[in-house]
């Protein structure tokens, strides 16, 4: 089954139980989804969005949402902060699990290992095996503070 179709799944659930924040956060993910497959309509492939594509929707969602927590936590509005916590467990429930920060480092120490990385200017090259191997299931902001560290030493 489609991410796409877990999620109309979900939203139908949702809308049975009467879960007012859980159908809104579903109702959010389903319309970028489907601005997603609109703008890939006009391009001239015409093709359906990607399984790929949903996740990275998801996860540029989810920072989101924890930007505005910061926000809202300088600001002492800890009621909208639970309102965006709760969005982020619900688009969480969609993404891949993430690896621990033990396999990150492992991840992370492979990949300079395989890059013949030495300096911190090597950097790139890191980063760009990491997401051609792992971009789903690595947290990159994770593993850019643990490669610096690594290289740093």
């Amino acid at each position: 089954m489609s991410l796409k179709n877990k999620i109309n799944d979900q939203l139908n659930v949702a809308l049975k139980n009467k879960n007012k924040s859980l159908v809104s956060t579903l109702r959010l993910i389903l319309a970028s989804i489907k601005d997603r497959d609109i703008a890939n309509r006009s391009i001239p492939n015409k093709e359906q969005t990607k399984e790929s594509d949903i996740i990275g929707l998801l996860k540029k969602m989810k920072k989101q949402r924890q930007d505005s927590i910061d926000l809202y936590k300088q600001g002492g509005r800890q009621e909208l902060v639970d309102i965006e916590n709760e969005e982020i467990k619900v688009i969480e429930s969609f993404l891949p699990k993430q690896l621990s920060d033990e396999e990150t480092q492992k991840i992370c120490e492979k990949a300079i290992i395989e890059t013949d990385a030495t300096s911190i200017k090597d950097m790139g090259k890191i980063m760009g095996a990491l997401k051609k191997n792992y971009s789903t299931v690595v947290d990159f902001s994770k593993a850019g503070t643990i490669v610096k560290k690594i290289l740093e030493k």
